[in-house]
């Protein structure tokens, strides 16, 4: 079994004495503090955080780190507080501790909300210190090691969130070694008899062509030999994971899989490196598009190395990768290469570039914080942002940007910065105009054509890629709505009000944020308004309560009465509210009557829907008038913005060119054709379903009128509900 003196030893190789003592310490303080608590194996639980240490250990984190290891459960399993770990060991330790830690302390409905909520406390602590990460991978590479013991419903449920999470976060980290692991065991938990069939077929395969790679491995390290060039030829195996995946994407079984094993050679200086590449591609062939250089282009994780696929003995493809001793370790500790720099162990800070990269990546998850909703949606971003795969593309002045594979131009300008995506309308990609939801390819050139009150687009949520695009869009339409709604409710609250002699300045200041506290709204005024605007509160009730406390209200609710089926509202002496036409998110128009400017209209409040604008002959408001709180007259203002849509339904004589006919109609007369559809009721009457974006009704009867001069037209009919 794996004791503290073990640990000590291991430190002993890059930490001073005094350092090695207060990890011993912090060992002991967890030992006292988790006296009497066992693992679900059965053994004491204090060997979790020795073998959490001892992980870090191997990666020569700092004794900061491996002290925090050592207490990374004794907040949240113990009566330890935050405060008395800062007293006995620092503040920087016990904010590592806190950051690791869980949120026991609050009680959640729903399992998947608190591991975003965790997740969500982790990367804050992330911001401050990015060590919180590095022992939180350590920890979830243990908990993984040791998943045995639990339930198999639990194990999935780990499993599933490793490979989700962490094992992707590792990857953004560059830590290969724990994502490599991480991917590996949550295969096992998750496809256990899949795990064991392909760690059988490698075993075997490896005996298989045990000789030919020794053969291949040989001749490489004799080629570098023979041209005096420093390096180490290693083989290599891809992990079960990346096998699989590569199974199930290629569609192939596992004896057609020619590229399970590869070499890696380990040399000097990056000069070394080229000429290499130079060596391996005289001695075998390489494969034409299968050459990336990642050192004079980097990962985003700070991966660097260079790739090249040979054609080897008997055809056989190879994959090997050249790379410094440098890279080697940055590509196996990644950000935690950096304290080893810290700790003397290196003359240059090997890890410098990648901990700053780390720390803008951080920064960015800041800031999709912000603009998310809530813990789900944030947690659904980071996801989107942790995909592997990059595309490079150039700013105009040539500086190189990192995006995910896929991103478009809107991407592209959010990556920018968010003002410039908020108001991007249009891209140039080589120079050449291009659609916004172009997918962007590696060399390629993108200059972002913004405009002062361009504003982002519901539509573009079908395209972006990239976390920080999504969650800005969403911010954006959100902000928009909630303003829209604010508005809204504002002028409906203030006709209500009207009806009870009343008005919105009459009322005490705060007495709507009273209310709101009395309703228990958060957001006070703004989020009252907001819940009217939305219809989720009927105006008149809200009026009612504004009043209770103030006047006695003698006014009478504004009633309606329904007609020959059409929705009349009686004579209150209010003014019905205007309706200026134009895109909004809160108001909308009617599909089932499709009302025109020009035609008497109602409105009806709709649950998170807003306002909706029916004719006054619509059948579905006659229904609807029963509930009189949320069906009120409306009116058009004097000056209407924006086109409305209508259907018509035209009978015409079968004829030739009868489509191309009514479409030079519609465009001569300035209407837009949304949709068409013919359908042949014989061999000489066709039916036609066109639905038109017209100005008003006026400009509406004038498209008819110029429709029924056509020879072939029988019959035109407006499509109603």
């Amino acid at each position: 079994m794996f004791t503290i003196d073990d640990l000590a030893d291991r430190l002993g190789g890059y930490l001073p004495e005094e350092e090695i003592r207060q990890v011993r310490r912090a060992f002991y303080y967890a030992e006292q503090a988790h006296d009497g608590q066992r693992r679900r194996s059965g053994e004491p639980y204090v060997t979790h955080p020795l073998a959490v240490a001892n992980i870090l250990a191997n990666m020569h984190m700092d004794h900061q780190s491996l002290m925090a290891a050592m207490l990374h459960d004794v907040i949240e399993d113990t009566s330890v507080t935050f405060e008395a770990l800062a007293g006995q060991f620092g503040e920087p330790v016990a904010l590592l501790v806190d950051g690791v830690s869980k949120l026991t302390q609050i009680t959640f409905e729903d399992k998947a909300v608190a591991q975003a909520e965790n997740f969500q406390k982790m990367v804050l602590a992330m911001s401050q210190d990015i060590r919180v990460i590095i022992v939180k991978l350590a920890d979830r590479l243990h908990n993984m090691r040791t998943l045995g013991a639990l339930r198999p419903e639990k194990k999935r449920r780990i499993a599933r969130e490793t490979l989700e999470i962490y094992a992707r976060v590792a990857n953004r980290l560059g830590i290969n070694t724990i994502r490599v692991e991480l991917e590996d065991l949550s295969f096992q938990a998750l496809h256990p008899m899949r795990s064991e069939r392909i760690k059988r077929a490698v075993t075997a395969a490896r005996g298989n062509r045990r000789t030919l790679m020794r053969e291949i491995q040989a001749s490489l390290q004799n080629a570098l030999e023979r041209d005096q060039l420093p390096g180490s030829v290693i083989g290599r195996q891809k992990h079960l994971l990346s096998i699989y995946r590569k199974m199930r994407d290629q569609q192939k079984p596992f004896n057609e899989l020619m590229d399970v094993f590869g070499f890696r050679i380990i040399t000097d200086d990056v000069d070394s490196c080229y000429r290499i590449l130079g060596v391996v591609h005289n001695l075998y062939k390489p494969v034409p598009g299968r050459f990336k250089d990642y050192i004079a282009i980097p990962k985003a994780n700070g991966y660097q190395s260079l790739h090249t696929t040979l054609f080897g003995m008997n055809g056989m493809p190879i994959e090997v990768q050249i790379r410094t001793r440098e890279m080697e370790a940055m590509a196996n500790n990644g950000i935690a290469a950096h304290w080893l720099y810290k700790a003397g162990q290196t003359d240059r800070p090997i890890g410098a570039g990648s901990h700053a990269r780390a720390r803008e990546w951080v920064r960015g998850l800041l800031e999709m914080q912000r603009h998310a909703g809530n813990s789900l949606e944030f947690i659904e971003h980071v996801k989107n942002d942790l995909f592997p795969d990059d595309t490079y593309v150039f700013t105009p002045k040539g500086d190189i940007m990192e995006l995910p594979r896929g991103a478009t131009a809107v991407d592209f300008a959010y990556a920018v910065h968010t003002d410039v995506g908020n108001s991007c309308i249009a891209c140039r990609i080589d120079r050449h105009l291009a659609p916004l939801s172009s997918p962007l390819e590696s060399g390629q050139t993108v200059e972002v054509i913004t405009a002062p009150g361009a504003k982002p687009n519901l539509a573009w949520l079908n395209f972006v890629t990239t976390a920080k695009a999504r969650s800005a869009v969403r911010h954006y339409l959100k902000h928009q709505q909630r303003s829209e709604s604010v508005t809204l409710g504002q002028r409906l609250l203030n006709k209500a009000l009207s009806g009870l002699d009343s008005s919105l300045e009459q009322l005490p200041p705060r007495r709507l944020d009273t209310l709101a506290a009395e309703l228990e709204l958060e957001g006070g005024r703004d989020d009252l308004l907001e819940s009217i605007g939305l219809g989720t509160r009927a105006a008149y009730s809200v009026a009612q309560s504004l009043l209770s406390d103030t006047t006695s209200t003698t006014a009478q609710q504004p009633k309606f009465s329904a007609k020959d089926g059409n929705v009349q509202a009686e004579q209150s002496g209010n003014s019905p509210m205007q309706v200026s036409g134009g895109n909004s998110m809160v108001t909308s128009y009617a599909r089932c009557c499709h009302p025109l400017p020009g035609e008497p209209i109602m409105g009806h409040l709709s649950a998170g829907k807003g306002l909706v604008v029916h004719r006054q002959e619509c059948s579905n408001i006659t229904e609807l008038a029963s509930d009189p709180e949320r069906v009120f007259p409306l009116t058009w203002a004097d000056q209407v913005e924006g086109d409305f849509t209508v259907a018509l339904r035209i009978e015409a004589q079968t004829q030739r060119g009868l489509i191309a006919e009514l479409a030079e109609l519609v465009t001569d007369a300035e209407a837009n054709i949304e949709r068409i559809g013919i359908e042949e009721r014989d061999a000489h009457l066709a039916i036609v379903n066109l639905t038109l974006a017209v100005r008003d009704r006026i400009h509406l009867a004038r498209i008819i009128k110029r429709m029924r001069n056509l020879l072939h037209v029988e019959r035109i009919t407006r499509v109603l509900s």
